[in-house]
């Protein structure tokens, strides 16, 4: 009698494939393998599994969200803004030890030193609790935020230019008591939100190029030339972009992109023609005018000598020497720079990081979500985030010529930070609510029925 030799308890007998599977295992309607085939493939070991199920809590499962994202734009948001804080200590003492200096009234000496840094920590602390509050509403308060917020942002822009305070040649700003405000800045946030309110209302004719200019472009266009009236070209390029970022994920034809472009470069170069100023700093940025008089370009120059002798580390935090009126007002636009000189590469590879990390899960939410209100108003925020970053980053190395737009977080200003904070409040409401996915699907996972729940 023979007998048949026993199979190895350990060892699994070979799958059977077809000829022309080529190693590939069953496969869904949609080209994706089931959920049952998935949840029964071997867990890796070593370097490669640890990693494996470190990407799994990060992305999340088709069933349940990891929660993930929330923390990582609220961790980047954070450390940008103590990154901020920090930077904006450093390069603003010396301003404001010769400020004191100059004044004829005796002042404490740590108020002297800490001037600028009480103020910026101050209006840290009043856009981290807005930041927070707006993070718990839901699409249904913002959109009915959407109408009365363009409204206050047109007329505060009004009033800065009848009573508005006018700063090394623009009027942007409205005095109350010792402080200001910069209307522009909310009208960045209400901005977005009132396109994202009306594309996503007109989302079944927003192929037609009427309907997506129509009433975006007109009133859209009245903020533009109420901040290009007050001088300030740099923040009326950034309104730009938000418009066009709205009007991108609301799926406008590209044509208009293409129209509506050229007109906006047509009308830049306008405004820098008309403009001695700006004409003066395109010219310095292409290396025309340096050798005049007046210098145009001892600004730049300073901030890359300052990037240049930070070298890898840099030379310590409080260390730097450009900050010493070597680069004027060092603790605003060009605040990037001394970031290069007391951190060196390292410092500045950091914080590039940082608006990756914000950049990168901001879109892992907004690509779970099909409701094109929550699509439109992150893309539009995203973009002014990042956009304004990519500016600011490219005026301070050269590559893009100087135009007065703030680094996100880090720059000096009350209230760019404050609704700074505000916008990425928006993006944490719709973190805190990051639907599932549908099994095997990589795209987005829930309609906007499904998303009802959480419009509370």
């Amino acid at each position: 009698m023979v007998s048949t030799p026993t199979r190895h308890p350990r060892r699994r007998p070979a799958a059977r494939q077809h000829s022309g599977s080529r190693g590939s295992s069953r496969v869904n309607a949609s080209g994706n393998p089931p959920a049952d085939a998935i949840a029964a493939r071997p867990e890796r070991k070593g370097v490669l599994g640890a990693f494996g199920r470190m990407w799994r809590f990060l992305e999340g499962s088709d069933r349940q969200t990891s929660g993930s994202s929330y923390y990582m734009i609220l961790g980047a948001t954070l450390a940008l803004t103590a990154i901020g804080l920090m930077m904006v200590l450093s390069a603003s003492s010396v301003e404001s030890i010769a400020n004191a200096a100059s004044t004829v009234e005796p002042t404490d000496e740590g108020a002297i030193v800490f001037d600028f840094f009480f103020k910026q920590s101050m209006y840290a602390v009043l856009g981290v609790v807005l930041m927070l509050v707006l993070s718990r509403l839901g699409p249904r308060v913002f959109k009915f935020l959407a109408w009365p917020g363009l409204g206050v942002a047109i007329v505060l822009l009004v009033l800065v230019l009848l009573i508005g305070e006018n700063i090394n040649g623009n009027q942007n700003w409205i005095r109350i008591g010792n402080q200001s405000l910069q209307p522009s800045e909310p009208a960045k946030l209400a901005l977005a939100l009132w396109c994202a309110t009306v594309l996503e209302r007109k989302r079944g004719l927003i192929r037609d190029w009427k309907h997506a200019l129509i009433p975006v472009a007109p009133l859209g266009g009245v903020i533009l030339l109420l901040v290009m009236l007050g001088g300030d070209l740099g923040t009326a390029i950034i309104l730009g972009m938000i418009m066009a970022a709205a009007l991108f994920f609301a799926g406008a034809p590209m044509k208009l992109f293409t129209l509506v472009g050229l007109l906006g470069i047509a009308g830049a170069f306008g405004a820098i023609l008309l403009n001695s100023t700006r004409s003066t700093r395109i010219q310095a940025w292409l290396r025309l005018n340096c050798e005049s008089a007046t210098d145009p370009c001892f600004q730049t120059n300073q901030g890359l000598f300052a990037l240049a002798s930070g070298g890898w580390w840099g030379v310590g935090i409080g260390q730097s020497r450009q900050k010493w009126n070597w680069i004027p007002e060092a603790h605003n636009d060009f605040i990037f720079a001394i970031i290069g000189e007391e951190f060196g590469l390292i410092g500045t590879l950091v914080v590039i990081a940082l608006f990756g990390i914000l950049a990168v899960a901001t879109l892992r939410v907004a690509r779970r979500y099909t409701d094109p209100f929550v699509r439109i108003l992150m893309g539009s925020i995203l973009v002014w985030l990042i956009g304004q970053a990519f500016v600011n980053i490219g005026m301070v190395t050269g590559v893009l010529p100087v135009i007065g737009v703030p680094l996100p977080f880090i720059s000096y200003g009350g209230s760019a930070l404050t609704f700074t904070l505000a916008a990425v409040g928006v993006l944490l409401a719709f973190a805190r609510r990051m639907p599932p996915a549908v099994p095997g699907t990589p795209g987005p996972a829930v309609s906007s029925n499904q998303t009802s729940a959480s419009d509370k």
